[in-house]
């Protein structure tokens, strides 16, 4: 059961004047590190409560953690439909900005999935991030939401429509003319020599495991890839597992 009295509820803008809201687990040494959490496509803030749990966790080992949802997703402002890559690593960049100015450091990213992706864009040009982790991020962006996107449904061209976990969404053309812009293993690469953690399961449903080799291999060192036997997508059986490969190299790198 999740510790909800330990969590602030926290709103902070990004660019665009668009509220985002967020979670915040402060430890009692405030100005140090933080992690900050990044949500997966379509999800939100609290994970289905994992998020939150890990977090705890994370503050019991004296971390900060911001969890937040992206423009369009959870309790933030925006549609989802408008949703682009470059509109979440601004959203993230914000989110850096908001602990720096509270004064929250250094900054540690953990984006699952998409927003593995998103972490990976968004320190390749954001060097207040000290290190940055992912749960199976995708590298072939335009190859992966092609495959399951439908369209256009709409007399403009500009709607389509794709199958999402709660049934069918709908996303912008511009969504997937932004995606063609991100080389992710090459920004992976612009990474180093900050410390770049990569976990992916092995029987990974949605995001094929070679897509985090494709990462690794533009990755500068420091660098680390951790495959896990037998999990997919969501890590459903082996979030412990994970949680603490991750705890394990958070500490060597704090």
């Amino acid at each position: 059961m999740s510790n909800q009295t330990a969590w602030q509820r926290v709103k902070f803008k990004n660019s665009a004047g668009l509220n985002l809201a967020g979670l915040l687990y402060a430890t009692e040494n405030k100005p140090g590190p933080v992690v900050i959490i990044c949500h997966g496509f379509t999800g939100s803030k609290e994970g289905g409560g994992m998020a939150q749990a890990m977090g705890e966790e994370l503050g019991a080992r004296g971390y900060n953690v911001l969890l937040f949802d992206f423009r369009g997703n959870g309790e933030s402002e925006g549609l989802f439909e408008n949703l682009t890559l470059s509109g979440q690593i601004d959203d993230l960049k914000s989110a850096v900005d908001w602990c720096s100015a509270a004064g929250m450091g250094p900054v540690f990213t953990l984006g699952r999935s998409f927003g593995g992706t998103t972490v990976i864009c968004h320190a390749a040009e954001d060097p207040r991030v000290a290190g940055v982790c992912t749960w199976a991020a995708p590298a072939r962006l335009v190859e992966l939401f092609t495959e399951f996107a439908e369209g256009p449904v709409d007399d403009d061209g500009d709607l389509y429509a794709l199958a999402g976990e709660e049934g069918i969404i709908y996303l912008r053309k511009s969504f997937f003319d932004d995606l063609a812009g991100f080389d992710v293993p090459v920004l992976a690469g612009k990474i180093a020599p900050r410390p770049l953690l990569v976990i992916h399961g092995e029987s990974d449903e949605v995001v094929p495991p070679e897509d985090a080799d494709l990462i690794i291999a533009g990755a500068g060192a420091p660098k680390k890839l951790v495959k896990v036997p037998g999990a997919d997508h969501q890590f459903s059986r082996h979030h412990r597992v994970v949680w603490d490969i991750y705890f394990n190299w958070l500490g060597n790198n704090t």
